[in-house]
């Protein structure tokens, strides 16, 4: 005879589908993993998505064009960056909802059907630059684009399909580990550590089209659209309670300052070596990789070469995943990491479609991938300014956020960064369309 099971153990059992169980012993150390892993999440996740393949193509340039001269823009953005970061963290627990969802209810289905066309196609071009630099990353060890990608594709595709969220975001945590390799190629360049705090400190400025070019590029690689929307949506997703809010919050901005920390590294690593030996043309990141070698080792390349595959992975991963969500958000479709194709078949479709046209396009011969960030750089330049507005409006509103609402200093801040950064990009837009 079938047993009935009451409704609130349905309850339960819904609520902890999909959870990985841990052992019932575990050893101090497996211990603290599990509990340093349960702290760090989509704050992290988000921000170390946007030092991609092209972000750290950009940091590359600037570092070999400028040497340390950039740096002090790296402190200003991570402020910029950790207060966005933290708005759409509050916003995604205190509403239950993601920027998608929020822009379509609040300011109507047009806004929201423009917000999402931009998105899905530059996040498409960039899915392709990410899948490219991670055929070139293990092309420094030997192994052809037309392997690897297609293999990466694949377990991409599973991690986020056939997994839970859960697991799939212990996966990406561990996608930000081979970013620690470019805090030790930058300590083998050997810089001048005394230059490098100087310029921290010290703002360099100079009134060139290029420094100011890549000044604006180094911004707009930096804090880019996706980064908030899938924040949010995961945030979302992860269930977090208000009273985990300040845990939330503190992670969203730990996640971008630890990111631009790497974004720093980078800039260093080549400014102690390309900038110093009169390299200053860096065309992809695979190519300030085997530059290193002459001035700082193999070893060096070979640590530049893995922080570039968890790099391209992470993005991989989080850009498919991201558009998903806003497609579903925007259309009002069901969503979730995890979910099956008869369970959220507009989610899957999407993040399926993506990756398998991506990879697909990445291992084409003679891509010309310089073009293609070009013109993802146009639509993201676009792209930014929209949902800056609407995080900053939306993270205010007494209705939506009640006491959670930004206000005092923290939304003066909120609205001066919305100001610089929308500027910054407008100008990027203008620049690179007139092709100064």
């Amino acid at each position: 005879m079938a047993v009935r099971v009451p409704p609130f153990m349905r309850r339960v059992r819904s609520a902890t589908r999909g959870r990985p169980r841990l052992p019932a012993r575990l050893n101090p150390r497996r211990a603290r993993i599990f509990a340093l892993l349960g702290l760090l999440g989509p704050g992290l996740i988000a921000a170390n998505a946007g030092n991609d393949a092209g972000g750290i193509a950009t940091y590359s340039q600037v570092g070999a064009k400028y040497g340390y001269g950039l740096l002090w823009t790296i402190v200003l953005i991570a402020i910029s960056l950790a207060i966005v970061q933290k708005l759409a963290a509050r916003m995604g627990v205190v509403t239950g909802k993601g920027l998608a969802e929020l822009v379509r209810e609040e300011y109507g289905i047009r806004w929201s059907v423009l917000a999402t066309s931009a998105v899905v196609i530059a996040n498409f071009g960039i899915c392709i630059s990410d899948f490219v630099g991670t055929g070139a990353a293990l092309g420094l060890a030997g192994i052809p684009p037309q392997v690897s990608v297609p293999i990466a594709a694949v377990g991409i595709w599973l991690i986020i399909v056939r997994g839970s969220y859960r697991s799939a975001e212990r996966i990406f945590v561990w996608f930000t580990i081979p970013f620690f390799a470019y805090p030790i190629a930058a300590i083998l360049a050997h810089p001048h550590w005394g230059a490098v705090g100087h310029a921290i400190v010290l703002p360099h400025i100079e009134t060139g089209s290029t420094y100011l070019l890549l000044l604006i590029a180094t911004v707009g690689t930096t804090i880019t659209p996706y980064m908030q929307l899938y924040l949010q949506s995961a945030v979302v997703e992860r269930g977090v309670r208000p009273e985990g809010l300040v845990r939330e919050e503190r992670e969203a901005v730990s996640g971008a300052v630890f990111a631009c920390i790497i974004s720093g590294f980078i800039l260093i690593a080549t400014g102690a070596t390309l900038y110093t030996h009169g390299i200053h043309e860096i065309g992809t990141a695979a190519g300030a990789a085997r530059a290193l070698t002459p001035f700082a080792g193999q070893f060096a390349e070979a640590l530049f070469g893995v922080g570039l595959l968890g790099a391209s992975l992470l993005a991989c991963a989080i850009l498919p995943i991201a558009t998903s969500y806003v497609v579903s958000e925007s259309l009002g479709y069901e969503k979730g990491i995890g979910r099956r194709p008869n369970e959220a078949p507009v989610f899957v479709g999407v993040i399926t479609a993506m990756i398998a046209t991506s990879a697909i396009v990445a291992v084409i011969p003679g891509l010309p991938v310089i073009s293609l960030l070009i013109g993802v750089q146009v639509v993201n330049g676009v792209l930014l300014p929209i949902n800056l507005f609407f995080i900053w409006r939306l993270a205010r509103s007494p209705r939506l956020m009640g006491e959670r609402r930004s206000r005092g200093l923290l939304d003066a801040a909120a609205a001066v960064t919305v100001v610089v950064l929308s500027s910054l990009s407008i100008v990027l837009v203008g620049v690179t369309i007139l092709g100064l």
